[in-house]
Formats: C-alpha cells, sequence, structure tokens
C-alpha cells in the first residue's frame, strides 16, 4: 500500500492558471461554466497584487495539484470579531474522498482563528445536494435567518452611478 503525502500550502502568482482552471471545473460541476467570468489575469491582478482581494490555500498530492479554497477575511458587527469568508473550494474528482476538502477547511479555520477569527461563512450553490450534505457532515450548517442578495453588472453599475438625490453621475 503506499502513502499518498497531501500537503497544503499558500498559491502563488504562478499558480493563477491552475486555480483559474479549477474555477472552470467547479462551473461546470455547478452546471453553471457561463457564471465564471473572471480570467488568470483577473486572479492575478486581485489575488497577487499589491492590496489582494483574495487568498488561496493550494492541495497537493505527491505534488501534484488537487484543490484550492480561495477566501478571505470579513467582520461581523454583530459579534465584533473578525471571520473568514469561503468563496470557493474545489477538489479535483479522482482526489475526492481522501479529506482534501475538510483539510483545507480546517487550515482556513485555524488561520482565521489565530488571527483572532470566530467563525467561517460560505454559500452554496442551491442544487448542489453533495456540497450541502458535505458541509453539514462538517458542522458547517445552513442559516435559516440569512439570505444572500446581489446585484451585478449593468445593474450594479446604475445603481452605483446615481447621486443620492436619484441624478446619475
Amino acid at each position: 500500500m503506499t502513502s499518498e503525502a497531501i500537503t497544503l500550502r499558500p498559491g502563488r502568482v504562478e499558480d493563477v492558471k491552475t486555480i483559474h482552471a479549477a474555477l472552470l471545473k467547479l462551473g461546470t460541476h455547478i452546471g453553471a461554466p457561463e457564471e465564471i467570468r473572471s480570467t488568470p489575469e483577473d486572479l492575478r491582478r486581485f489575488g497577487f497584487g499589491d492590496k489582494p482581494a483574495f487568498s488561496t490555500l493550494i492541495a497537493e498530492v505527491d505534488g501534484v495539484f488537487a484543490g484550492l479554497c480561495l477566501h478571505f477575511p470579513i467582520f461581523s458587527t454583530w459579534m465584533g470579531r473578525p471571520g473568514v469568508y469561503v468563496q470557493d473550494l474545489y477538489v479535483e474528482d479522482r482526489f475526492r474522498g481522501k479529506r482534501i476538502g475538510e483539510r483545507l477547511l480546517r487550515r482556513v479555520a485555524r488561520e482565521c482563528r489565530r488571527d483572532g477569527g470566530v467563525y467561517l461563512r460560505l454559500s452554496v450553490d442551491t442544487d448542489n445536494e453533495i456540497a450541502k450534505a458535505f458541509y453539514e457532515r462538517l458542522g458547517i450548517g445552513w442559516s435559516s435567518y440569512e439570505q444572500t442578495q446581489k446585484i451585478i453588472g449593468e445593474a450594479f453599475f446604475a445603481f452605483a452611478d446615481k447621486t443620492e438625490d436619484g441624478e446619475i453621475r
């Protein structure tokens, strides 16, 4: 029986193509590949520039990419404490069942706790029953008192461009 070495490490700028490919696979997995509009250059610019908007944790099995967790800090005014938001969790099909997703989430939670954080938040595609069961098994439950709202694209730009008195800038 061979033992596979699973390692976790921070994502690096040279990983952007791999990270982007994983996001495309995740979009395909949930049946919405057209929703992935980012490019490797977007990830490079916003994740590895002067003011990173997110961090990544990469899992490798014997040096081969196995998965990632893309996350960023958040803050709860009600708790008065920081937390972490997991935007994307992805594990390659051939490495599923090795607890890689759990390892990634636990590491991100430990790092958040080390920095004073007290909670982890994430969203799950409403039709992704496997992911819902996975998170529930880890104790990451569904919030019955919250609902995600969003505004994107042209509607966002129009909203942002209006002044308080309804004029367009």
